[in-house]
This record gives structure tokens, C-alpha cells and sequence, in this order.
């Protein structure tokens, strides 16, 4: 199967802010009628990677699911008139990562952390479905902050062990912006590491204590994200679907776990998150018993 990009759609949640949203799309598959990370986890969930424009200048927040996405990415910038580009990773997974090489002669800006999971699993992900060979490592690395400019636009990275331990969102202070990576979804997390649920609790606390009007998460539903995102409820929305799974009041319903937040329009209700609720049960009853 040749891979397809034409189900992406450009999005522009905010005034110089691009989303580059792909996936979500009822019995469409992009890679293989055989199980995979692509088709059964990015696409079917939908995923965002994101740019930041101003002055000739990009910052690319993620590099996609694949090869052609990311150079349908570069195509747009280019055609913007942007001669400066540099790419932020959100964290180590497929498929935030999977383009890095359309973006090789770029500046690649990545945790330290995040660095050090790629370069553990360079083997695995080579020998994936789809490969991700060669994997073109982060080329700028840092451990908790780093601020920087796009053009006059002020952006902050900031870590937060939530999701993964290499949770890196991109604030902008001036717009009251947050791009949270995998850090918050819509319908609900996945949990990657389940035994730092308390950590990720926790760091939900300091998450919210940014002073956020809107939240554009790389998984999300995309009339919401083009209609400028989600509000900072989604944060407390996560805290308490992750409380719940702590504390054994999940049910394994989907919609009776979360039905309070979808009610109050805060997420709305994606069926494929049954399997990711299911999974992260799974894992959180693993740890339970030992």
C-alpha cells in the first residue's frame, strides 16, 4: 500500500498556529490491512503535529506519523514563505517522531530524556511496521526549560512527566496557548507508563498551574482543535480519569468512566478509546496484582 496523505487537513486553530491533522477517517487505512502501530494507533485516533509561524520563521511541533506527512508539512511552510525552519519534539513515540528525516538539515529541539528513549529503541523502531530507518536524532537537547522565539512570538518548553517521562509542551505566554503533546487526549490518556501514575497526578497539578485559555492536544477531535482547541478543564478532566484508574472506581465502560466530563462538553466521546481504556484497565489491574 502506498502511503496516502490525502485525508490530511491543514488546520488554523490560532492566528499564525497550523495544525496538520490526519486520521479519525471510518474505514480508511494509510499503511496496511495488517495490524500496525500507523493504521491501529495514530490514524485511527487522529493525530496533530503543529507549527508556529511568524516572520519566515516555523517551529515544527512534532514531525508526524510518516515520511509523506511531514514533507506535506515542509511543502506548506515553504509555500508560506518560511526559509527557517525548526522542529520540537513532544516526546519519543512513532508517531510524533516518525519525520524527523524530511527535517534532518533542521535544528531538532528534544529533551535530554527524550533523546535517550529514542536512541534505546533505535532497534525496535527500525524493525516496526512501518520502520521508522534512519532515525534522525534530536540535534539540540535539554533537560527541563528551554525558551526560544519564532519571529516576535515568545514560546516555552516545559517538561512534564505525564503520559511519558519525556512530556515536553509548548507553551506561548503572550497567547495563554498550550500545545500538550500526548500529555492530555480527547476521549482519554493513554497510559504509558502505569506505575507513575502518582508522578503524572502530580504533575497534572503543576500543568494546570499555567495560566492557559486554550489547550491543543496532538490527539483530539479536529472541529475542536480547528475551533481553537480545548479549555483548561481538560487537564482536570485527565487528573480525574487517571485518579480513577488509581483508585479502582473506573468502570469498564468507557462512557460511564468519563460520561460527567463528555456531559459537560468538556471531551467528547470517540469510540476507538474503548480499546485505550480497556488497555490502560489492563495494565493498571497488572500492577495490582503484582
Amino acid at each position: 500500500m502506498v502511503m496516502s496523505t490525502e485525508t490530511l487537513r491543514i488546520l488554523a486553530p490560532a492566528p499564525g498556529v497550523f495544525a496538520y491533522y490526519d486520521g479519525r477517517v471510518p474505514g480508511k487505512r494509510l499503511h496496511s490491512s495488517k495490524p500496525n502501530w500507523l493504521d491501529d494507533g495514530a490514524y485511527e485516533l487522529g493525530l496533530a503535529s503543529y507549527a508556529i509561524v511568524d516572520d519566515g520563521e516555523a517551529l515544527v511541533y512534532d514531525t508526524h506519523m510518516s515520511i509523506p506527512h511531514a514533507r506535506r508539512i515542509r511543502e506548506h511552510l515553504e509555500a508560506l514563505g518560511v526559509s527557517n525552519i525548526r522542529v520540537v519534539l513532544s516526546h519519543w513515540h512513532d508517531d510524533h517522531i516518525a519525520g524527523n528525516a524530511v527535517f534532518a538539515d533542521c535544528e531538532i529541539i528534544a529533551l535530554r530524556a527524550t533523546a535517550d528513549y529514542l536512541e534505546q529503541n533505535r532497534a525496535k523502531m527500525a524493525a516496526a511496521d512501518p520502520p521508522i530507518d534512519p532515525l534522525i536524532m534530536p540535534s539540540r537537547l535539554f533537560d527541563e526549560r528551554f525558551d526560544l522565539m519564532v519571529g516576535k512570538r515568545r514560546v516555552e518548553l516545559h517538561r512534564f512527566r505525564i503520559h511519558t517521562a519525556d512530556g515536553n509542551v509548548l507553551y506561548l505566554p503572550d497567547d495563554r496557548l498550550l500545545l500538550a503533546g500526548d500529555t492530555l487526549e480527547d476521549t482519554v490518556t493513554y497510559l504509558g507508563e502505569p506505575r507513575e501514575i502518582p508522578t503524572h497526578l502530580a504533575e497534572l497539578d503543576r500543568l494546570a498551574t499555567l495560566p492557559v485559555d486554550h489547550i491543543l492536544p496532538n490527539h483530539g477531535d479536529p472541529d475542536r482543535i480547528a475551533s481553537g482547541g480545548y479549555d483548561q478543564r481538560l487537564i482536570a478532566a485527565t487528573h480525574s480519569y487517571l485518579a480513577k484508574l488509581a483508585n479502582g472506581t473506573a468502570s469498564a465502560d468507557l462512557r460511564d468512566t468519563v460520561g460527567e466530563e463528555i456531559r459537560a462538553g468538556i471531551i467528547s466521546y470517540f469510540e476507538p478509546y474503548e480499546a485505550v481504556h480497556r488497555d490502560n484497565l489492563r495494565k493498571v489491574e497488572k500492577l495490582r496484582l503484582g
